[in-house]
Parts: C-alpha cells; structure tokens; sequence
C-alpha cells in the first residue's frame, strides 16, 4: 500500500496558482505558514549578525531573504476582498434556495 501512495503523490499537479476564495481552514494554514517564514526570516537574520565567517554570513542573510520572500507572497495572497469574490462567483441552485428562505 506505501508504494501506491508514493506513486499517487508523485503525479500530483501543483496548482498553477491560488484560489480566489480563501476558507477557514486555507487561512489557519496561512497563517501558520506566515509565522513560520518569519520567525526563520528573524531567526537568521541574528544569526547572520553573529557571524563571523563572511561565507558563512552571506548563505545566513541569503537564506532569510528567501524566507522573506516567501512571507510577502502569501501576504500578497491574502490581499483579497475575500466578501466581495465570494459574491461575484455564481451560486448553486442550494444556495439560492437558502438565501430566499
């Protein structure tokens, strides 16, 4: 069974790019993953100043950059009028059911 979900996993398409409706669930994850990239942005940015070794220094500084990237693209995510989307997608027979109850 291990082997047929590696094999699942693996032919697996990234989405090419994030939903225009974020959830709950979506926005716990982004937060999450927010305070992840910038406490590792925080952490080797002091790490960085500490060092002594210029190399050593230069990967430290190029790794928090990265997380520091990382950060913005998923605030970037989260500047959406998330009300405003929802109520331009168009709704399902249900849902027009239950907002005329």
């Amino acid at each position: 069974m291990p082997s047929m979900l590696s094999s699942m996993q693996s032919t697996q398409v990234p989405i090419p790019e994030p939903p225009q409706v974020i959830t709950t669930k979506d926005c716990s994850y982004l937060k999450d993953a927010l305070s992840w990239n910038l406490l590792a942005f925080k952490k080797l940015h002091f790490f960085a100043q500490q060092a002594k070794d210029p190399e050593v220094k230069q990967q430290l500084e190029k790794a928090g950059r990265m997380h520091q990237k990382h950060y913005q693209i998923l605030l970037g995510h989260l500047q959406n009028n998330n009300a405003a989307i929802m109520a331009s997608l168009p709704q399902t027979q249900s849902q027009q059911q239950q907002q005329m109850q």
